[in-house]
């Protein structure tokens, strides 16, 4: 499976993540070093220290998500990927003790903070790709397997349990 895939809603976000370091917190964190760096002497001064810490950070985070925009693909919803488990869908499992669980079918770059987002190269993930409502797939776990019915797939946000 190509991990470089994202949602067009994930890439903006990330877009905006990195408009926003460049552009805003860059410049502010910069002026900070700046005026701790003109009271002198910098081995003890905190908040050059901080900011100075803080500045790579940026830096770092920058140059990651420049160099993954650019290798990200977006996927977008297409009406042919409609009834069946693809990239960018809602899908909600019951199994047999009428536990559900709900998720979205992501890029690995988009679950972090979120919740229901499932990477695309999740086993339980693997399992629903192309699958339909009604269809039972299996997850192998290292204990055992788990059997779960797919209940519901949709291309539209669902109200998580």
């Amino acid at each position: 499976m190509d991990t470089n895939v994202i949602t067009r809603e994930g890439h903006e976000e990330l877009k905006k993540e990195l408009d926003y370091l460049w552009r805003e917190e860059r410049p502010m964190v910069t002026k900070k070093v700046q005026w701790a760096a003109s009271l002198g002497d910098r081995s003890e001064n905190a908040d050059y220290q901080y900011n100075k810490k803080r500045l790579r950070e940026i830096d770092r985070r920058v140059r990651y998500l420049r160099q993954r925009l650019s290798k990200l693909r977006v996927v977008d919803y297409s009406p042919a990927q409609e009834g069946k488990a693809f990239f960018g869908a809602w899908v909600t499992l019951v199994d047999d003790d009428d536990h559900t669980l709900s998720f979205r079918i992501v890029g690995v770059d988009e679950i972090y903070g979120k919740k229901n987002y499932v990477s695309v190269n999740a086993p339980i993930v693997r399992a629903c790709l192309g699958k339909c409502e009604g269809d039972e797939i299996v997850v192998k776990t290292p204990d055992d397997e788990k059997y779960w019915e797919i209940e519901k797939i949709s291309y539209q946000p669902t109200d998580p349990d």
